[in-house]
């Protein structure tokens, strides 16, 4: 009988698919899962609130999580959402000992921890550290040319771009997030964004009943052309 995976092995399969990890080895992935654990929170369950003090930082297995920063008004502004296999947080890694945002579950999620006193002396050992460098190195340079592309994305790309990176180019898919969170997550006001949906539609390009999103196959052609 096949013996079930152990936690180390399941964690090391997911950093696998986490691009900030993607150019360290597969030991180098086995020191480092042997180093993190996995948690799960609620809807609407806080991570971590922002300015507060903190050591972990995180990758999304499953699920959405949001995250926002206080505006000039005292109003939470969303900055952005997760996507599965995404880092989070790992500005207190080596930029500050707090959180710069604040991190909630917009829908029941799964995460990888990683404790930065234990990444930090992952990185004491110089094998360790060259490959992460590298890794960094890489991650840089293909930002940099994902944000000179979003640049140029209108809100009607980002949304099917939205759709495509969290659920993949289904036919069908049901929706982890409202209508606004969704706007938020790709920079559009709920204004805008019901608009854009409104005038999908009608061009029946998209279907949006409850938590259900129908896509037309002309929709994922005609954003695969502009890509």
């Amino acid at each position: 009988m096949k013996t079930p995976p152990t936690a180390a092995e399941k964690i090391f399969n997911i950093l696998s698919h986490c691009e900030y990890f993607g150019g360290l080895s597969q030991e180098a992935l086995k020191r480092l899962a042997g180093a993190s654990h996995l948690r799960e929170y609620a809807k609407r369950e806080r991570l971590f609130t922002e300015n507060r003090a903190g050591g972990l930082v995180f990758v999304l297995v499953r699920g959405a999580i949001q995250l926002t920063k206080t505006g000039r008004q005292g109003s939470e502004v969303v900055i952005r959402t997760v996507r599965p296999f995404e880092i989070f947080a790992e500005a207190v890694l080596f930029e500050a000992d707090g959180y710069p945002v604040t991190a909630t579950a917009a829908a029941p999620a799964a995460v990888i921890a990683i404790d930065r006193r234990d990444f930090l002396r992952l990185l004491e050992d110089g094998a360790f550290r060259t490959e992460y460098l590298r890794a960094m190195a890489s991650r840089m340079r293909y930002l940099a040319e994902r944000v000179r592309n979003l640049a140029s994305y209108d809100v009607e790309q980002r949304f099917f771009m939205f759709l495509s990176e969290h659920y993949g180019r289904r036919p069908e898919i049901r929706a982890e997030l409202s209508k606004k969170d969704m706007a938020a997550a790709i920079g559009a006001v709920p204004e805008t964004f019901s608009r854009m949906v409104r005038r999908l539609q009608r061009r029946r390009l998209v279907r949006w009943e409850g938590r259900r999103i129908s896509v037309s196959q002309a929709a994922w052609d005609s954003i695969g052309k502009d890509e």
